[in-house]
């Protein structure tokens, strides 16, 4: 569960898809426009419902939007909203306590919520054999669930929720800026004054009466829309529907908001001193016109001409000429009720944000100087009609988009509209919203810069009020459990409300893998689907960050940083145009066992992209400026990482793992001290590592197999030799049974990190594992999750894994829990895996099969699903009929064979224990494990 903003996604398109623009090309047909097909009607209650049809997976996804969000909320009672979506997986009349959480990913779905200002959302996406019980588990949170709440119930889930916010706010650089903003830019009563998670003391008051209150004014059928997308028969759907959800309380009407656009009289300039920051960060917060106004599609291109560019004037102002930050964004941001543009800029470590001011007001002045390109409109429309079939291309997604328009705009196909209005926006709209909203307007301008460095903020600036919770040392004070179950009267129903069997089990088929090769030797693997007309492709070239020269590491990340920066014939701003002229994007990037030239676009431009692709490679333009401007910017990136606790911890466990001399021992963006050293003729040196030669070109999508092969021959020309990979030892006494602990003053979290190093991907061993770990550690229904979080209410969530790679991967468990929890959370983790085998019997064997068989439905739908299992293919061997393979393996697996595995890489005498938090309240605690305990520095240094 999480506070979330669902946006529209921003649309535009020429209002046909690519099969019908290539056919009117052809024959001259009209094209039609592009539209979700949908079937809509209203049960007696006012529930409104709309069924949409997708057969091309065996799945079903359902979604859930209740018109009610943090603007509905009470002074004093902020973070209701979100606090109820919690309390809504808890148990409700006909369901097994804890069901939702636990049962529908052993059904092989995956399920959750969502809250933001305007309103709440809960999914799920299963097989379609669970079809009934999703009904029947769906409906009963929604109708039967507020007789079952009980105090213990209550007070579990405050601290979930208390833990949520600090994981996400007070324990995160720049976390309270949101609180900050909202204050002051809404006036107080304004609906938008607080925060969506809101504040802990109003979380820590609210009653049951408060839950009941809520419930009976906001969650009857009339204030949602269902949306059920999928593999369904829409007839037979409409019955079940009926049934399930037919007899759900209508609620009291619910009258609809009004907008509420905000003014200020005044620009409002407020400094905070953030004890994680380590970059100083400017926001300016301008009021602007809500959601569905007909100004938004405007508003939104407008945010894109001036920061989201090479070409903007933003970017070229800040990032190029005053290299003041490593980037600059610009956005307009539209709710319910109101609608904000923000412009967002973090800065480079010491950098006064005065001169950032100032630079901003610079740019905009050049804009209006400038006007608004008419190519720049153009390619940000290409760009905008590939994100409309990317933003449909699942079948949750399609769901959210018809429910979000429906409950919110009242027409399900909104989507349609949303294009047609964005294709219509003219350069004149740009300027005439830009002149009306932005240009002399009042702002909320926040200065957050870290501790002790208040010269960085805005001149005159005034102090912000930031309510900050005080750490508790003392666990037993804040103790919670699951608790008794209500007793109370089960709500009449003429149908028999329990748990429905499971219908046919569906029939999965893995997609059909295609394999060629070129003739320089790149091998090409391919999956054809033709559901919406889009590819995703992906060059793996072996090597990566492991392929770093000694004592510079780093210079494989900047070097694929570097290759995007133009080409021989095309400067940065030019190469970038010439993508988004296509709607297509480029990337590459470096991971830490290879190198990745990835992209997307329309099927029609595959054959213009993988051009730019062939240029990228071939044609380096090494361009000095640009070098200079990313070395600049991953130092900042470096430094603004020493902010997190959760990076922190993930860093130095890598370190502990694998030493100072493997590359998995670095993060792949180096370190300041190895960035410092790079030249660009370390870069050009090793351009030498990117051939083609045991490299693979993976493509999903809408085109055969023989149209790819013949588009991808352009990069026949692409011949460099394949260099020699380097062998790093892992060290041969590895660090066990250890605590190792890096001082973070303040934290109210401790990020933990439990492992040692397992096995290689390739290992024959490797599935096995992984089978093994479900039941610890997959997903919410977990042991770890279902302890932690589930009946401690420590944390807001615990898992465990293996990490996939060639070299041998590390095992993990991982959470952030609440400080005063520290030590009780490492005695749970160190119980659970000492008796994890004892406690692993054949009803596990059962759950594991079930969970993983019936995931696979859904595992693969998406095109970067597919490609994904494409590159599992490619770098570590696997037959193409993998998946099967796999599944065979499963079910071919005993209780002694998941003994095995437990016993031989989950001992946990052999792992060791990372805990990043707060020393002063936790140092004396945490030797209560009674390990040895060695503190380290946040690079992993041991502190003398």
């Amino acid at each position: 569960m999480k506070y979330i903003k669902l946006s529209l996604v921003l649309l535009v398109v020429s209002l046909v898809s690519c099969k019908e623009k290539i056919q009117k090309d052809v024959t001259g047909v009209k094209p039609t426009e592009f539209k979700i097909n949908y079937e809509k009607f209203t049960l007696d209650n006012g529930l409104e419902v709309i069924l949409h049809q997708d057969h091309s997976d065996p799945i079903v996804a359902v979604a859930t939007m209740m018109h009610v969000g943090s603007n509905r909320e009470k002074p004093g009672r902020t973070g209701f909203a979100h606090f109820f979506e919690h309390m809504s997986f808890n148990d409700s009349e006909n369901v097994p306590r804890g069901a939702n959480r636990k049962m529908i990913p052993e059904w092989g779905g995956s399920r959750n919520g969502g809250t933001w200002n305007d309103g709440t959302v809960y999914y799920e996406v299963v097989p379609k054999d669970a079809f009934d019980k999703i009904m029947w588990i769906d409906s009963d949170r929604f109708g039967y669930m507020i007789n079952t709440v009980t105090k213990a119930a209550l007070e579990r889930e405050k601290q979930v929720v208390k833990n949520e916010k600090r994981q996400r706010v007070d324990n995160a650089p720049y976390g309270y800026t949101d609180e900050i903003i909202r204050k002051n830019l809404y006036p107080e009563g304004h609906p938008y004054n607080w925060t969506v998670i809101g504040q802990l003391p109003d979380l820590q008051a609210a009653t049951i009466d408060d839950v009941k209150e809520f419930y009976n004014q906001y969650y009857g059928a009339a204030n949602a829309t269902l949306v059920i997308a999928g593999d369904i028969d829409v007839a037979e759907t409409k019955q079940k529907v009926a049934q399930w959800f037919g007899e759900i309380r209508r609620g009291p009407d619910v009258e609809p908001l009004q907008p509420m656009p905000v003014t200020l009289n005044k620009t409002k300039s407020l400094y905070f001193e953030d004890d994680f920051a380590k970059l100083p960060e400017l926001r300016m917060v301008i009021p602007t016109v809500e959601e569905y106004h007909k100004d938004t599609y405007a508003l939104q291109i407008l945010g894109n001409l001036l920061s989201g560019s090479k070409k903007a004037p933003l970017y070229q102002v800040l990032v190029e000429e005053q290299k003041l930050t490593p980037d600059v964004s610009t956005y307009q941001s539209s709710s319910e009720l109101a609608g904000e543009f923000v412009f967002r800029v973090r800065a480079n470590a010491g950098t006064d944000l005065d001169s950032v001011k100032l630079a901003i007001n610079e740019g905009l002045t050049r804009f209006e100087e400038q006007g608004v390109s008419e190519k720049d409109l153009k390619r940000i429309k290409a760009e905008l009609e590939t994100n409309l079939y990317r933003g449909v291309s699942t079948v949750l997604n399609k769901a959210f988009q018809l429910a979000q328009d429906n409950e919110f705009n009242g027409d399900p196909s909104y989507i349609t509209q949303t294009a047609k209005l964005t294709q219509a926006v003219t350069s004149e709209d740009i300027m005439r919203v830009y002149n009306t909203y932005i240009k002399n307007a009042n702002y909320v301008m926040t200065s957050v810069v870290p501790k002790g460095q208040l010269e960085l903020a805005v001149t005159d600036a005034d102090k912000a009020e930031v309510w900050i919770e005080e750490v508790k040392q003392d666990v037993a004070s804040e103790e919670v459990s699951q608790g008794e179950e209500a007793e109370y009267e089960k709500t009449p129903s003429k149908y028999d409300r329990s748990e429905p069997p499971f219908g046919e089990l569906p029939l999965f088929e893995a997609p059909e893998v295609y394999r060629g090769n070129l003739q320089n030797g790149l091998t090409v693997y391919g999956i054809e689907n033709n559901e919406v007309p889009l590819i995703q492709f992906d060059i793996t070239i072996p090597g990566g960050h492991l392929m770093d020269p000694e004592g510079k590491s780093g210079v494989a990340n900047l070097f694929t940083d570097l290759m995007m920066e133009g080409t021989a014939n095309k400067t940065p701003a030019e190469l970038e145009e010439a993508i988004g002229l296509l709607g297509a994007n480029i990337s590459m990037y470096t991971a830490s066992e290879d190198m990745h030239i990835s992209g997307s676009c329309l099927a029609k431009n595959f054959n213009e992209t993988m051009r730019l692709v062939k240029e990228i490679i071939l044609e380096p333009r090494w361009d000095t400026k640009e070098f200079k401007r990313l070395k600049q910017a991953i130092e900042t990136s470096l430094k603004d990482s020493e902010s997190n606790p959760r990076r922190i911890a993930y860093n130095v466990y890598a370190k502990l793992l694998y030493g100072n001399n493997h590359g998995f021992g670095v993060p792949t963006s180096g370190t300041l001290e190895t960035v410092k050293s790079i030249t660009i003729d370390d870069l050009k040196a090793f351009y030498s590592n990117l051939s083609p030669k045991g490299a693979n070109l993976h493509v999903a999508g809408d085109l055969s197999q023989s149209q790819v092969m013949d588009i991808a021959s352009i990069l026949n020309d692409w011949n460099t030799p394949q260099p020699e990979q380097p062998q790093y030892s892992l060290p041969e006494t590895p660090k066990t049974n250890t605590v190792y602990f890096v001082n973070v003053p303040g934290a109210k979290q401790s990020v933990l990190y439990v492992g040692k190093l397992a096995l290689s991907e390739t290992n024959p061993e490797a599935n096995n594992l992984a089978f093994a770990n479900e039941i610890l550690g997959g997903g919410s229904s977990g042991r770890l999750f279902q302890t932690l979080r589930i009946e401690k209410g420590y944390t807001y969530g615990a898992y465990s894994g293996v990490r996939k790679s060639k070299e041998v991967g590390p095992f993990y468990i991982n959470s952030s829990v609440r400080t005063n929890a520290t030590l009780a959370s490492l005695e749970i983790i160190q119980d659970m895996v000492t008796n994890y085998a004892s406690n692993f019997g054949a009803d596990e064997v059962k759950i594991t099969q079930d969970k993983l068989l019936k995931g696979n439905t859904r595992a693969f739908e998406s095109l970067g699903a597919k490609l994904g299992m494409l590159q599992d293919i490619s770098k570590y061997n696997k037959p193409i009929d993998f998946v099967k393979q796999d599944q065979n393996e499963l079910v071919a697996m005993s209780l002694n064979d998941y003994h095995n595995m437990i016993n031989k890489y989950l001992q946990e005498k052999d792992m060791l224990y990372v805990v990043v938090g707060d020393k002063e309240s936790q140092w004396q605690e945490v030797k209560k494990l009674g390990k040895p305990m060695v503190e380290l520095d946040i690079h992993g240094n041991e502190v003398e």
